[in-house]
This record gives C-alpha cells, sequence and structure tokens, in this order.
C-alpha cells in the first residue's frame, strides 16, 4: 500500500460547511469528501457514478501548512422576479495544505496519473477555486496518511515562512481519520460521501481525530541578526505569496 501526497494551495479555495441559499461557509480545511470529489474529476467520474463510492475507503489524512485568511462574497441574487436576496460565501485566502492518501499500489498510480491528466477541470472545493498552477504530488512506498504528513518538511509560501522568522518551529495541525490517530478525541462529521448528484446529494457520517506536528522553519533566524533574505522581507507585500526569496540568502 502506498501513499500520495497532493499540495493544495491557490488564491481562494473554499470547502462547504454551512450551505443554505443565502450563507455558503468553509470549513477551515479541505474534508474528505471534497478530496474525494477533487479525485473523482480527475478519473473522470460524473456525479451519479456509483465508483464514486469506492474512493471512500482510501485512508485519508490532511496537514494545515498555511491557515487561509477568511474572506466573505457578498451577491445580490434576484431569485424571482423583482424579488432579491442577499447571499454570503465564504472563501480562504492564501491557504496551503498536503493532503495525504493511501491505497493500494494500482490505485494511487492511477490517481497520480489521473491528477496530472484530469478527464474534468480541478477546483479547490468551488469551481470558480482553481489551483496555482499544476498540483504538486509525491508517492511514498512506506507509512500511512499520518506518517508520511508528520515527516513532511513545511510547505507554506515562501513570505509566510519569513514572517516566522523568529520561530525554529512551526506547529502544523493535522486531521485524519479516527483510525489513524491514537490516544486523541474522536468526532463525527458529515463527511462520507453517499452521493453528489445535484438531484440528491447526500452524506453520512464518519469519525475523525486530530494532532499536531512541528516543522522546521528554513527560515528560521537568532534575535539580534538580520540576513539580506530579511532585510528584503521587510520589503515584501503580503501579497506577494508565490515568490520565492530563498535565492536571496
Amino acid at each position: 500500500m502506498k501513499t500520495l501526497t497532493i499540495n493544495l494551495r491557490g488564491p481562494l479555495q473554499s470547502y462547504g460547511d454551512e450551505a443554505a441559499f443565502t450563507r455558503r461557509t468553509s470549513t477551515d480545511y479541505p474534508r474528505k469528501s471534497a478530496i474525494v470529489g477533487l479525485l473523482a474529476a480527475a478519473l473522470g467520474y460524473h456525479r451519479d457514478d456509483a465508483r464514486i463510492n469506492e474512493l471512500n475507503k482510501v485512508r485519508f489524512a490532511v496537514r494545515v501548512d498555511q491557515p487561509g485568511e477568511p474572506l466573505t462574497d457578498l451577491h445580490t441574487v434576484e431569485w424571482k422576479r423583482n424579488s432579491r436576496k442577499l447571499t454570503y460565501r465564504t472563501y480562504l485566502q492564501d491557504a496551503v495544505f498536503v493532503v495525504a492518501v493511501s491505497a493500494d499500489d494500482q490505485l494511487i498510480d492511477r490517481l497520480e496519473h489521473a491528477l496530472h491528466h484530469p478527464k474534468f477541470q480541478l477546483y479547490l472545493g468551488r469551481k470558480a477555486n482553481v489551483p496555482a498552477g499544476v498540483l504538486t504530488t509525491h508517492q511514498y512506498d512506506e507509512g500511512n496518511p499520518l506518517t508520511v504528513l508528520q515527516g513532511l518538511e513545511w510547505q507554506a509560501a515562501a513570505w509566510y515562512q519569513l514572517r516566522k522568522q523568529r520561530q525554529r518551529q512551526i506547529r502544523l495541525d493535522i486531521i485524519a481519520d479516527a483510525g489513524l490517530i491514537e490516544g486523541q478525541r474522536e468526532w463525527m462529521v458529515a463527511d462520507n460521501v453517499e452521493s453528489f448528484d445535484q438531484r440528491h446529494r447526500s452524506f453520512n457520517f464518519r469519525a475523525v481525530k486530530q494532532t499536531a506536528v512541528e516543522v522546521d522553519n528554513p527560515y528560521y533566524q537568532d534575535r539580534g541578526t538580520e540576513t539580506s533574505t530579511m532585510r528584503l522581507a521587510r520589503w515584501v507585500r503580503k501579497g506577494s505569496s508565490y515568490v520565492s526569496l530563498k535565492s536571496t540568502n
């Protein structure tokens, strides 16, 4: 059994939480159902394809490498003639997540190939939220989703890592299938896909747990010292999320 990691990064991401007509919020990280949908799209499965249910069986974990800044978008919708409503949609700005899924070797090979040669458009929660370029993936022959994420270096954007340059180590949350984590309290989420069909979309409950891992910060500097990278960082605006500054050291 192999494990596949998928880096999710983009200007905007949004993963369904509350989904009433007037307000559509986002969870702080992608849940398993969102990744099942991403994988199904890559494989070319339609919403009512029974094979989607097989993807529920992959073992799953996600690490929050760069928490997103919430953004609320306001829409005015004319839902019937001469009648308008205000609707709200929440997004995560500049977030970076690392997803890990484990399955048999053949399926992992198929999934990785599909993610780089998708049949349908890939998006990060909502159709307007496209990834920031080609998805970065990597296969591991050993371990499971939890142990792989525990051993992976920090994947946040360079500008975000520079912000944390006074911290030698960074604590990152990991949310995973309950069976992957020992000794933590579990809770239930309506996150097991029964159907993506828009006529009767439905999800069942599954158990999850949360833990954390500490990773090294490659930009860590002792107080009182300033490198050329740190001087440059003072001039980098907050929005420059995809410019690597490591070459300036």
